[in-house]
């Protein structure tokens, strides 16, 4: 190991950081992300080396796990295609509206693609999914104090994957058990299941307000 020496858990802080790029092309443009390949000036012993690195360009996202006063958490099952899977899913959905806050989308996709609404909004955790390869942040936002909304009061229309995606209620305790026997597969699903269920043992002291800062 080497570049950590005299480091310990208080220097444990993700820090942004920028390597010098010499170069950088956009070799695709979709929807939803582009990908770009940089030349990145990386250390090499006592030299630099530019080395090609390819960068997946993402808008980014929300998820939320919504929590009843039962202690069950809403789980919805949705068609990925990447994958060729039904997945259960927390609520989730792509920051895609310019300017939009990240929890004013988080309770819009709660409401188009659950019915909910919920009265108390947390800041759960901010991770990036595949930071080796693209630049995609996520937040995910716990969501309590829930109401459901009838179906003729929510003005959006459901299409493709999203046409049919049932939704259930699992007691919390019981999905902990389905992430550790792989059963859940999806990202913000497993995580968040997990934070909130460690976050509970505090009485959810430690979590940040729904607008905190994005470091």
């Amino acid at each position: 190991m080497s570049g950590g020496e005299g480091l310990g858990p208080d220097d444990v802080r993700d820090a942004p950081d920028r390597w010098k790029v010499v170069e950088s092309s956009t070799v695709y443009r979709g929807r939803v992300f582009n990908v770009r390949t940089d030349r990145v000036e990386m250390p090499r012993g006592d030299a630099v080396e530019a080395v090609g690195r390819d960068v997946i360009e993402h808008v980014g996202s929300v998820g939320i796990i919504a929590v009843d006063d039962r202690d069950r958490v809403l789980l919805l099952r949705q068609y990925r295609h990447p994958v060729a899977r039904l997945l259960w899913e927390a609520p989730a959905g792509l920051r895609d509206v310019d300017g939009e806050p990240p929890h004013r989308l988080a309770e819009r996709e709660l409401l188009e693609e659950a019915g909910y609404r919920a009265d108390r909004w947390d800041t759960l955790l901010d991770v990036y999914p595949s930071p080796g390869m693209a630049d995609e942040r996520i937040r995910i936002f716990l969501a309590r104090g829930l109401t459901e909304v009838p179906a003729d009061q929510i003005d959006f229309e459901r299409v493709h994957e999203e046409a049919d995606m049932p939704v259930v209620w699992v007691p919390l305790e019981e999905a902990v058990r389905k992430v550790f026997a792989g059963e859940l597969h999806n990202m913000i699903a497993c995580m968040g299941v997990l934070a909130v269920h460690a976050a509970r043992a505090s009485g959810y002291a430690d979590l940040r307000p729904v607008d905190a800062p994005e470091d």
